[in-house]
C-alpha cells in the first residue's frame, strides 16, 4: 500500500496540464553510441568497439524541459547554442515536443555542448564532452535577458539548470534573480557553483548530497548534519527550501516553515542514475507552477526519482507513470471517489498505466433502482474499474425537464460513490458524454439494453480504438420515471 501521503497527489498530476514553467540554463545534446566491443586494439590497451546503433536525446537544461513536458505541463526553453550540427540536432529533438518552446539563443563563438557515451551492453566504455564554458558575452546576455523577461510573462516557476557551460554567468543569473523578483515568481535553481550565495533571492535550491558537502566543507554523515548543512544552504540563498537530494537515501527537505522532512527513496531497482536530477527539478516546478505545496511538490519529485533511475541513459517520466506508481485507486475513501473531469483522466490513466481495463456508465440517476444497481454490477464484472459520469443538473434540466432532477447533483454522486462497483464518480454538462469518452479512452462503455447499438454515444468511438460495447439486460418494471411518478399519486 502506498504511503498515506500520497493521498492528494494525483489530483495535482491531473493539474500538470495548467501549469507553465520557464527553464534557463545550459543545453546538452546526450549522444550514445552503442555496439560490441570483443577485442582489445593492438596499438593499445584500449577496447575496440563496433558501433551498431546510434541515437541521441535532450540533456542538461533541455532534458530539464522535455521531463516538464513530459508531464503535461508547457515549458518555455532558453539557451545558448553554436552554429553546428549540435545545434541542428537539438532543435529537431525539440521540435518533436510541442509543449516546449525554445529560445535557442545562436551566437558564432559558442559551441553546442555535446556528449558522447560509447557503450558496450550495458557498460560505459568512454564519453567524449564537446563544449564551451565561458561565460556567456554581452552579446548573449542581452539577448538571454530579454528572453528570461518574456518568458516570465507566463510562467509561474523559472528553473535554472546550471551545468556550468556558461549561460548561467553573474549578470545573467542576477537578472534572472531580479525579474522572477519583480514578476511575483517562483525560482528553482539547479546549483554548480560551490558558494551558494551566488544563488541568493531562489525560492527552492536542489542541490545534490556530493553538492552540499562541498559548499558545506565537511562530510555529512547522517541525517542530522545533512539538515544543518541545508539549513546554512538556507541562509545563504534568504529562499524558502533547500531540497537536497540523496541517492539511495531519499531526500531531505529543509525549509523556514517547519522541521526538516526526509522521505526515503521510492526507486524499486536501479539502472541509471543519470538525469535523475533534471527528473526531480523538473516535477518540483510542474507542481509548483500547478499550485502543489512545497513537501507535497517534494514528495512527487522523489517518487519521479525512483521510476527515473529504473530507466536507462537520459530518460524522462511521464504523468500517467507518476500516476500509475501511486496506486491511488487502493485507498481511496467514497468521497475521494468524486472527482472533476480532468482529474477522471488522470485517475484514468493511472489505471491504464497499470493495465486495467476501464469501463464506462452514465446516466441521470436521478433515483437508484434495482435496475440501476443491475446494470452496475454487470458493468463492473466486464471491466477492472468502473467510472460513471453523470448528467448535470442543468443536463438533466434540458433532457427531462424542468421538476428533475428530483436529486442534486452533488446528492447523486455521494449514492452512487457509496456502490460497491463504482470507482469512480464524474460529471459532465453537456447533454451527451462524447467529450468525456473521448478524454477517457474507455475499454467497455456500457449501456442498458433498451439501447441498440447504433444508439449508444460514442459506441463507435471506443470500438475504434479496440474497445467495445457493453448492452446489459435491466431488471424489469423498474425506472426512475415510474418511481417517480408513483410517488406523485401517493
Amino acid at each position: 500500500m502506498p504511503p498515506a501521503d500520497d493521498a492528494p497527489l494525483a489530483p495535482l498530476v491531473g493539474r500538470f496540464p495548467s501549469a507553465r514553467v520557464a527553464v534557463l540554463g545550459d543545453l546538452i545534446l546526450d549522444r550514445y553510441v552503442a555496439g560490441h566491443a570483443a577485442r582489445l586494439s593492438p596499438e593499445a590497451p584500449i577496447p575496440v568497439l563496433r558501433p551498431s546503433a546510434r541515437h541521441a536525446v535532450l540533456g542538461g537544461a533541455a532534458n530539464v524541459a522535455a521531463n516538464v513536458a513530459a508531464l503535461g505541463a508547457e515549458v518555455t526553453l532558453i539557451g545558448l547554442v553554436g552554429p553546428d550540427p549540435g545545434a541542428a540536432e537539438l532543435r529537431r529533438l525539440l521540435a518533436a515536443r510541442p509543449l516546449i518552446r525554445p529560445v535557442l539563443i545562436e551566437r558564432a563563438e559558442r559551441v553546442t555542448s555535446v556528449k558522447t557515451r560509447f557503450l558496450s551492453g550495458a557498460h560505459q566504455l568512454l564519453r567524449l564532452d564537446e563544449e564551451q564554458t565561458d561565460p556567456a558575452g554581452p552579446e548573449a546576455t542581452i539577448a538571454l535577458c530579454a528572453a528570461i523577461e518574456a518568458a516570465l510573462a507566463e510562467a509561474a516557476v523559472l528553473v535554472l539548470s546550471d551545468y556550468a557551460k556558461g549561460v548561467l554567468s553573474d549578470p545573467v543569473l542576477a537578472h534572472a534573480l531580479a525579474a522572477a523578483a519583480r514578476a511575483g515568481r517562483l525560482v528553482v535553481a539547479d546549483p554548480k557553483r560551490a558558494d551558494f550565495r551566488a544563488y541568493r533571492g531562489v525560492s527552492v535550491l536542489t542541490p545534490n548530497e556530493a553538492e552540499l558537502t562541498i559548499a558545506a566543507r565537511r562530510g555529512l554523515p547522517d541525517d542530522a548534519a545533512v539538515a544543518a548543512a541545508a539549513a546554512a544552504a538556507l541562509a545563504a540563498t534568504e529562499g524558502t527550501a533547500v531540497l537536497v537530494t540523496r541517492s539511495e537515501r531519499g531526500m531531505a527537505l529543509v525549509s523556514r516553515d517547519g522541521p526538516p522532512l526526509f522521505l526515503p527513496a521510492r526507486a524499486r531497482e536501479v539502472a541509471d542514475v543519470s538525469g535523475a536530477g533534471d527528473t526531480v527539478v523538473a516535477t518540483l516546478a510542474a507542481a509548483l507552477a500547478a499550485g502543489a505545496e512545497l513537501a507535497e511538490a517534494a514528495r512527487l519529485a522523489n517518487l519521479a526519482a525512483g521510476l527515473a533511475v529504473a530507466k536507462r541513459g537520459t530518460a524522462t517520466v511521464a504523468a500517467a507513470e507518476l500516476l500509475g506508481a501511486l496506486h491511488l485507486e487502493d485507498v481511496l475513501a467514497e468521497e475521494d471517489k468524486i472527482v472533476a473531469g480532468p482529474d477522471a483522466a488522470a485517475r484514468v490513466a493511472a489505471w491504464r498505466a497499470r493495465g486495467l481495463r476501464v469501463g464506462f456508465a452514465n446516466g441521470c440517476f436521478d433515483l437508484i433502482h434495482p435496475g440501476h444497481v443491475r446494470l452496475l454490477r454487470e458493468a463492473r464484472a466486464a471491466c477492472d474499474r468502473l467510472v460513471v459520469a453523470l448528467n448535470s443538473d442543468a443536463s438533466v434540466r434540458r433532457l427531462k425537464g424542468p421538476t428533475r432532477p428530483v436529486q442534486s447533483e452533488a446528492a447523486r454522486a455521494t449514492v452512487m460513490a457509496s456502490l460497491a462497483p463504482v470507482d469512480l464518480v464524474t460529471s459532465f454538462d453537456e447533454d451527451t458524454p462524447l467529450a468525456l469518452i473521448r478524454a477517457l479512452r474507455p475499454d467497455v462503455l456500457v449501456k442498458g439494453s433498451d439501447y441498440t447499438m447504433d444508439q449508444v454515444v460514442g459506441g463507435e468511438l471506443v470500438a475504434g480504438w479496440g474497445g467495445r460495447v457493453l448492452l446489459v439486460d435491466l431488471a424489469e418494471g423498474h425506472s426512475t420515471s415510474a418511481t417517480i411518478r408513483r410517488m406523485g399519486h401517493s
